[in-house]
């Protein structure tokens, strides 16, 4: 019987965090709510893996049951420079409804093997949503895991994506430029 919620944002990044949480005791359920990948093939293809992860592992997986792309980018526009914020909000408090309406004891999210996120906002955020919903927020720096997750990815042979998921960092992924540098020309020329 599952007591944690977690968060899942993809297959490679489900796979060493899962067994980290085990290996505390914990068994995990993933919740599949990422309303922020695009395009939606890359949201499918990242879904599959997923999929084809918890199968294998024997583990339960819940799945929202809409790619909500309009809410979050009405969340983003405008607010370019501190999306990471909003789209943490966002995917963490449905995960911390889910696990609240599935009496679970916690949620946690697999963001946090990757090197790539801020791990001062994920806390923060993880903390204050347990704060409003009385669930709370399981942290482990779980970065040290990280290239077991990408061998552990290529064992299975699951996708493995090339950017976070939201339109704003495939563009900094594959133009070479930071969004927030782009953002402060537009300013100084404005």
């Amino acid at each position: 019987m599952a007591n944690l919620l977690l968060h899942t944002c993809c297959g490679p990044c489900s796979t060493a965090t899962v067994e980290h949480w085990q290996k505390e005791g914990l068994e995990p359920a993933g919740f599949w709510f990422n309303p922020n990948i695009h395009p939606f093939q890359e949201h499918g293809r990242r879904h599959e893996a997923l999929t084809t992860f918890f199968q294998g592992a024997g583990l339960p997986l819940i799945e929202a049951p809409a790619y909500d792309l309009v809410d979050f980018l009405r969340r983003v526009v405008g607010r370019e420079g501190n999306r990471c914020v909003q789209c943490f909000r966002l995917r963490l408090s449905r995960t911390a409804r889910e696990a609240r309406e599935k009496g679970l004891d916690a949620f946690s999210t697999t963001l946090l093997i990757s090197p790539y996120q801020d791990h001062g906002l994920l806390k923060e955020v993880g903390e204050a949503i347990a704060k409003e919903t009385g669930i709370p927020f399981l942290y482990a720096d779980l970065r040290p895991l990280f290239p077991q997750s990408r061998q552990l990815t290529r064992d299975l042979g699951l996708y493995r994506q090339q950017y976070c998921g939201c339109i704003y960092s495939e563009y900094e992924r594959f133009a070479g430029v930071k969004l927030t540098q782009l953002l402060d020309a537009q300013q100084e020329e404005g």
